[in-house]
């Protein structure tokens, strides 16, 4: 574990325009030696020979370590092995996997500082949130031990005497994570703690900008996996491209595919994976409003949006991206966020006084400014950020680092892309309201439905809300902001968001395979719903 000793230091390490000793304390710490190529594959033994992918930070600009990504025969390889060590790991008893997963969890309690510090290095993310998202995959660790002894079928009355109708949950198979580079370590542990309680192997195709989470989380959980006599292959993991990805899709031998990142993207995966029969969990765009009714308290409402909109630097799924304001509050709300907005400052994730990192790739950067752009030319006032930063000290002047921004266009038209689209980023639009039925109205308008939020005192309006006229999305919220889902309720969004659920609540039951046995110990064998089929007189 890194001491906070430690961090403290690799906080205040010089960096220069090699690898910096920032980055080199936090990458010896999980043994990534980033003087060589790493490998990218894992299927029992590390391998890969296909192209080299750099691993960038996010904050400087500097090339992390270059990773090789897997050939077709190589993912070709690691496919058949997964199956092979499903086969093996299917059958060991619910509870000894349970067992294992309590190691895994152990190990990676035992990192989870250094690994949110990888996080924070590589994503970008500040090192809190890099540090709770381990705790994140911990935590489901946690819940998956216990799982794995109440992964319970049921006994359903027969019609027919001396016959019981069993539902029975089995292992699935192999199931493939290809998960995003905002969450490159939680998204992938919701997925292998629940597969693993289940009895099945798991692959994972990470995002290519974030290779050295995935190949730490891999060492460690592979570890695990080698004391415990269990193929490795049991936690696979192939690094690459659109090509790798395309090929894990497609693949035969994967029998769910666990996928995170655009609509686009992901309705192209549906397709692929629907069309072999396969099953399929989503987990897509999140265009999240908050809603504060008049008698809201401002004192909880406005860091929870501040947070909601600013952490990550507007880069999570459930990132605030939409606020619905009542007429009564608009002033004093908005003056309050703006002094919040107007005093975060840009910084290195790995100092704890950070609060602001930057956007993950130029790309992102991109994205940003098209956003802004948008609003300018449909008349948008921009209340405060709106541009990149500039002459920032350097190494900072070499990171992806934009203003974060509350914009508030002419006139709320949820059909307009300026609300109907996600934009990974922060930039948060604000739209005034009367009444509740309005603002909920704006909430459902959009084509995704992951995260909303109600802040109010009035139980009626809690009613309106959580009721069936009220929020669409998959996690409604009340006086809770829409970022920051804990593990134990399934996570996930309805309508363009794809309707996956992870981690929690009943999401387990995606990671099994249902039969309905009908089991007769009678001595006699009749038909169901009386039906007779007999030419006896």
């Amino acid at each position: 574990m890194i001491s906070r000793r430690l961090l403290t230091t690799l906080q205040r390490a010089p960096l220069s325009r090699g690898l910096s000793s920032r980055a080199s304390t936090v990458l010896s710490a999980l043994d990534l030696h980033s003087e060589r190529e790493l490998s990218g594959v894992y299927d029992g033994e590390w391998s890969g020979s296909g192209e080299v992918l750099e691993s960038v930070c996010p904050t400087t600009g500097e090339v992390l370590a270059r990773v090789h990504t897997a050939t077709p025969s190589e993912l070709e390889k690691a496919l058949v092995r997964s199956r092979e060590a499903y086969q093996v790991f299917r059958n060991v008893p619910a509870p000894k996997r349970g067992e294992i997963l309590r190691q895994i969890r152990e190990a990676l309690a035992a990192k989870r500082d250094a690994l949110g510090a990888l996080i924070s290095l590589e994503m970008g993310k500040i090192c809190t949130e890099g540090v709770g998202e381990v705790q994140e995959f911990v935590d489901i660790a946690d819940y998956a031990v216990g799982l794995s002894r109440m992964m319970n079928g049921r006994v359903v009355a027969s019609e027919r005497p001396g016959h019981s109708i069993l539902e029975v949950p089995n292992p699935l198979g192999v199931v493939a994570v290809l998960s995003a580079f905002n969450f490159p370590v939680a998204v992938y542990g919701w997925n292998l703690a629940l597969s693993l309680a289940a009895g099945n192997a798991t692959l994972w195709k990470p995002a290519p900008s974030t290779p050295l989470c995935s190949i730490a989380v891999t060492k460690i959980v592979s570890s695990v996996l080698e004391r415990n006599g269990v193929p490795g292959a049991v936690a696979s993991l192939v690094v690459g491209g659109k090509d790798v990805g395309e090929g894990v899709v497609a693949s035969k031998h994967v029998d769910l595919v666990s996928f995170t990142g655009s609509e686009a993207v992901g309705r192209e995966v549906g397709k692929v994976v629907q069309s072999r029969f396969g099953k399929v969990l989503l987990e897509l765009g999140g265009n999240n409003a908050a809603v504060v009714m008049g008698d809201a308290d401002l004192d909880m409402a406005v860091p929870s949006v501040f947070f909601g909109a600013v952490g990550t630097a507007g880069q999570r799924c459930t990132s605030t991206r939409r606020l619905y304001l009542h007429s009564s509050v608009v002033q004093a709300f908005l003056s309050r966020l703006e002094s919040l907005y107007q005093s975060v400052r840009p910084g290195d994730p790995l100092d704890g006084a950070t609060l602001l990192g930057p956007l993950h790739t130029k790309a992102a950067m991109g994205v940003y400014h098209t956003a802004i752009e948008r609003l300018q030319q449909s008349g948008a006032e921009i209340l405060t950020g709106g541009a990149p930063y500039h002459d920032l000290a350097a190494p900072l002047d070499g990171g992806n680092f934009v203003m974060p921004t509350i914009a508030i266009p002419q006139e709320v038209n949820v059909e307009d892309p300026i609300w109907a689209t996600e934009t990974f980023a922060p930039v948060l639009n604000v739209g005034v309201f009367d009444e509740i039925e309005q603002a909920i109205e704006w909430n459902n308008g959009v084509p995704q439905g992951l995260s909303s939020s109600l802040w109010t005192r009035d139980i009626r309006n809690v009613g309106k809300w959580i009721g069936p006229a009220g929020s669409d999305a998959g996690i409604v919220n009340v006086n809770v902001g829409t970022s920051g889902a804990e593990i134990g309720a399934a996570f996930g969004g309805n309508k363009s968001t794809g309707w996956g659920r992870e981690s929690g609540g009943d999401a387990w039951k995606q990671y099994v395979r249902w039969s309905a046995c009908t089991l007769n110990f009678s001595d006699s064998a009749p038909l169901a719903q009386g039906v007779q089929f007999s030419n006896s007189a």
